[in-house]
């Protein structure tokens, strides 16, 4: 069991989706926004039953302000497809809502958020979440799952399992998608095939349960 944790912020956030990601966009609550194009907000239906958080926009979600466009997302849209999970009747987000990167020449190197950037972006989470309130979460990947309960938690380990966030809400844990472009060639199939398996977790979960994917 993870404990899902509740924000700690003096910012009144709205509970409306609209009007929190209009918020959102003037964020400054760490200093990743100064070497961001924009905050790239979640997507997707306020009925979702399933909500996936990944870590941070990357180049392509910066530049493009919407999560999951760039070669990750194009990852995650196949192996939804494949475990049988319609993408656009899930939520999409990110634990982080700005792109942490490290400039190098004319390329904008991706770099792993910080506890504390982790823990700045947190009420943004929060609220969508409370918006929409699923069953299911899925997360993919340490920063998500960071995000999610407050704490860390060994993803191989615990990959595929369903956990108690709370008493009305499961989460899914599995790796995220851009660990599948890192991984040997020899190895991506075998990888994308046990990804795609944590996924079918949720299908089984969402079908015993009544949920429409």
């Amino acid at each position: 069991m993870v404990t899902r944790r509740r924000p700690t912020t003096a910012v009144e956030i709205p509970l409306d989706l609209d009007a929190a990601r209009a918020q959102a966009r003037d964020c400054t609550a760490c200093e990743l926004y100064k070497n961001a194009t924009q905050t790239v907000f979640g997507e997707g239906p306020r009925d979702a039953r399933v909500v996936i958080v990944g870590e941070q926009p990357g180049d392509v979600e910066d530049t493009q302000g919407h999560p999951f466009v760039g070669p990750a997302g194009r990852v995650l849209d196949r192996a939804l497809a494949d475990a049988g999970i319609d993408r656009s009747r899930v939520y999409v987000t990110n634990a982080v809502k700005h792109f942490k990167n490290e400039p190098r020449g004319k390329r904008r190197i991706h770099k792993k958020p910080s506890d504390a950037e982790i823990d700045a972006c947190h009420p943004w989470l929060e609220h969508e979440l409370a918006a929409i309130d699923p069953p299911l979460v899925i997360a993919l990947g340490a920063t998500a799952i960071r995000g999610l309960a407050g704490h860390a938690l060994p993803i191989l380990a615990n990959r595929g399992r369903l956990l108690e966030l709370t008493p009305t809400m499961r989460v899914l844990v599995t790796v995220h998608p851009s660990y599948l472009l890192r991984v040997p060639p020899e190895a991506q199939d075998t990888e994308y095939a046990k990804f795609v398996a944590d996924l079918k977790v949720a299908v089984q979960y969402a079908r015993k349960h009544g949920l429409d994917l």
